[in-house]
């Protein structure tokens, strides 16, 4: 039996890391802590997981810990996992700063601890195949990428700059931006970024363009806003269009649906094919068993928080940023 923890419960993919592993008979959910008590107190209720008033007893009795709280708290309960040696999965962005996000790389390494990344995307079976196709040479050399991550203005703490580091331009660049580093084996070299909040009242960016140049040579946009409203049938996607020298792909990766009628629940849209959660859940678990690096791991949390932070400078100074 694998004995799974989840420190903090805020995050929305907490609840769906959570109904992903119950469903294995060789999984135990341990319990939930939570600074918020009355939010732990709910989750306990809707996952009917026991809640525990110290993380530290917690962590001791499990062997890996899910971090699923507001992003400013990721370090703090990634260190404590880490010093109990148990394996971690931690939601994205790994932090709100590249210092913590170092500061937790360094803390796992030294205690021999395995950080995973939430960065579901990459386990897509589609990206997957993207990404054969790219490394055969079908499309030739790739000239440039057009990238979106759209989605509904998620409220709540997601827009405390305190506690989320910032708005959609945080939330949204570094899923598509961790996909693409895997797709063509880049890094992001610059960015120009412009960002404001144009939708929604709130005190974070709802809306924003980026403009980055890859170490391979190829010039990206990516448009990374809350720009979905609440009436739209689904939450969001993530959508690359990459443009070859002899082909072009384009990738939706959320975009498996059916729609359902029903008289009870109305118009409705299901989704098939891949569960991206509980592929990226099976991964953490062949961690803990094997103690192998993830798919998906620390440093690219941080490479990929490295270009958000350079677009926030890149806003606040208006040039383009080295991202280093």
């Amino acid at each position: 039996m694998t004995r799974i923890s989840i420190l903090g419960i805020a995050h929305m993919h907490g609840y769906s890391y959570v109904k992903a592993l119950k469903g294995k008979r060789d999984v135990e959910i341990v319990g939930i802590y939570d600074h918020d008590r009355s939010r732990m107190a709910r989750a306990s209720t809707a996952l009917e997981v026991k809640s525990y008033d110290h993380p530290e007893e917690l962590v001791a009795a499990s062997d890996g810990v899910i971090v699923a709280s507001e992003n400013s708290t990721h370090r703090e309960f990634v260190e404590i996992a880490a010093r109990y040696g148990k394996h971690v999965l931690c939601e994205k962005p790994i932090a709100t700063s590249v210092e913590d996000a170092e500061a937790m790389i360094d803390i796992c390494h030294i205690n021999n601890v395995r950080l995973q990344m939430a960065f579901p995307v990459r386990y897509s079976a589609s990206v997957r195949k993207a990404k054969e196709l790219i490394k055969n040479g079908l499309l030739g050399e790739i000239v440039n990428l057009v990238g979106t991550n759209h989605g509904r203005m998620p409220g709540g703490w997601f827009i405390d700059p305190e506690l989320s580091g910032g708005g959609a331009v945080m939330d949204h660049t570094v899923h598509v931006v961790d996909t693409v580093r895997w797709l063509l084996d880049c890094e992001f070299k610059q960015v120009y970024a412009v960002y404001d909040t144009l939708i929604h009242d709130t005190r974070v960016e709802d809306c924003g363009l980026e403009m980055f140049r890859l170490s391979t040579g190829q010039y990206m946009t990516l448009d990374c806003s809350w720009s979905r409203p609440r009436i739209h049938p689904y939450w969001g996607d993530v959508t690359i269009h990459i443009v070859g020298t002899r082909g072009t792909l384009f990738l939706d990766i959320f975009n498996s649906k059916i729609e359902v009628s029903s008289s009870e629940k109305g118009n409705r849209w299901e989704n098939y094919g891949d569960d991206l959660d509980m592929l990226l859940t099976r991964e953490f678990l062949e961690v803990i068993h094997s103690g192998r690096e993830p798919l998906t791991n620390g440093e690219d949390g941080l490479r990929a928080l490295e270009v958000v932070s350079a677009a926030y400078r890149s806003f606040r100074e208006g040039r383009e940023i080295e991202i280093v």
